[in-house]
C-alpha cells in the first residue's frame, strides 16, 4: 500500500512538474510573440535637455519603395501614411523598381484611375488582383540567383499570394510594415485619417504634428519648395529636413550599381547587413538632417552611382 502511495506521490509530481514547465515554455513563446507583433509601437524618443523629444514623418505611401524611404521612416517616433491627398499617376504610390539582366524593371499596382484624377491616395482600388502572382514571379525569375533569395522567399511569397487587399493603401501599408519588420524598424505606423485634417499644405501638417505631440517634423528634402516654415516656428515645432546623400554601393546583380530600386533588392542581396547600407542606423538615433534654415539642394541625385531618387 505505502509503495503505491509513493508511486501516486512520485506520479502527481511528475505530472504537476511537467504542467508547470508546459505553462512556462507557453508563457515564455507567448510573451515573444506579443513583444513582437509590439515592436512597431515602442518609441525612441531622444532625450534633449532631461525631456523626451518625440520625431514624426508625414509621408504618402508607396509601393515596395527604395531604402530612403526606410531610412526615414526609421529616424522618426511615428510615421504618419498621408494618403488623404490626391492620387498622383505614375508616381512611386503604385509601383517601384527591380534590377533585371535586361535592365531596370517596373512592378506596378493596376489601380483603377482613369476619370478620377482628382482622387485620394486612400480612394484608389486595385483592378486586377491577379497582379501580386505576377509581381511575385518576377521577382522569383530575377532574384532567384541572389544570395539571401531563399532566406526570404517564404516570408516574400506569403506577402504577395497572401495578398487580398482591394485598397491600395491597404497593400501599401501590408508591404510597408512586413518590410519594415525584416530590417527591424520599430517605427509606429499610423494614419493621416487618423487625426483632424485642417485645410492648407503646411497647415494639415502643422496641425498632425500638434495632435500626436510631436515636437520635431521631419521632412523629405523635395518639401522645401513649398513649406511655409514659419508656421513650424509659431506652433514651436522643429522643422527638419532629411538629407538623402552618402548612400554606399552594395553588392547587386545586373551592373552598373542602381541606387533607386525597392528595398527589396538590398535585402535579398546584403541580408542581414542591409542596414549596414543604410543612413540611420549607422548613426543610431542621430540621422543625417538639414536645419530647416538651410533649404537643400533640389538635386535628387546621390553622391554616389548616378540615381534618380525618389521624391518625399
Amino acid at each position: 500500500m505505502s509503495n503505491n502511495r509513493n508511486d501516486s506521490g512520485h506520479f502527481y509530481f511528475a505530472l504537476t512538474l511537467h504542467t508547470t514547465v508546459l505553462l512556462t515554455r507557453d508563457r515564455r513563446a507567448g510573451t515573444l510573440r506579443k513583444a513582437r507583433a509590439g515592436r512597431r509601437r515602442s518609441r525612441r524618443f531622444v532625450v534633449r535637455g532631461g525631456q523626451p523629444v518625440k520625431r514624426i514623418a508625414i509621408v504618402q505611401s508607396s509601393y515596395i519603395p527604395w531604402k530612403g524611404y526606410f531610412d526615414l521612416m526609421h529616424s522618426v517616433d511615428e510615421f504618419v501614411l498621408f494618403d488623404d491627398v490626391q492620387y498622383t499617376r505614375r508616381d512611386w504610390r503604385n509601383r517601384n523598381r527591380i534590377k533585371t539582366p535586361a535592365g531596370l524593371q517596373w512592378l506596378t499596382i493596376p489601380v483603377g484611375s482613369k476619370g478620377r484624377y482628382l482622387e485620394c491616395i486612400s480612394n484608389m482600388s486595385v483592378s486586377d488582383p491577379a497582379w501580386a502572382g505576377r509581381h511575385w514571379k518576377s521577382l522569383v525569375a530575377n532574384y532567384a540567383r541572389a544570395p539571401f533569395f531563399r532566406t526570404y522567399a517564404r516570408e516574400l511569397e506569403e506577402m504577395y499570394l497572401g495578398c487580398a487587399h482591394t485598397r491600395l493603401s491597404d497593400v501599401n501599408r501590408r508591404f510597408l510594415e512586413r518590410l519594415a519588420d525584416m530590417l527591424g524598424i520599430r517605427t509606429r505606423l499610423s494614419w493621416s485619417s487618423d487625426f483632424e485634417l485642417a485645410p492648407g499644405k503646411t497647415e494639415r501638417l502643422v496641425g498632425i504634428c500638434q495632435q500626436a505631440a510631436a515636437d520635431v517634423y521631419v521632412s523629405g528634402p523635395s518639401a522645401a519648395t513649398y513649406l511655409e516654415e514659419q508656421q513650424f516656428c509659431d506652433a514651436r515645432i522643429e522643422l527638419r529636413y532629411f538629407a538623402y546623400d552618402g548612400y554606399p554601393e552594395y553588392h547587386q546583380l545586373f551592373p552598373p550599381f542602381e541606387h533607386s530600386v525597392s528595398v527589396i533588392d538590398l535585402i535579398l542581396n546584403e541580408g542581414p547587413d542591409a542596414t549596414r547600407f543604410m543612413l540611420t542606423f549607422q548613426t543610431c538615433s542621430c540621422p543625417s538632417f538639414q536645419p530647416s534654415i538651410d533649404r537643400p539642394s533640389t538635386s535628387r541625385s546621390s553622391t554616389r552611382g548616378s540615381a534618380v531618387l525618389p521624391r518625399m
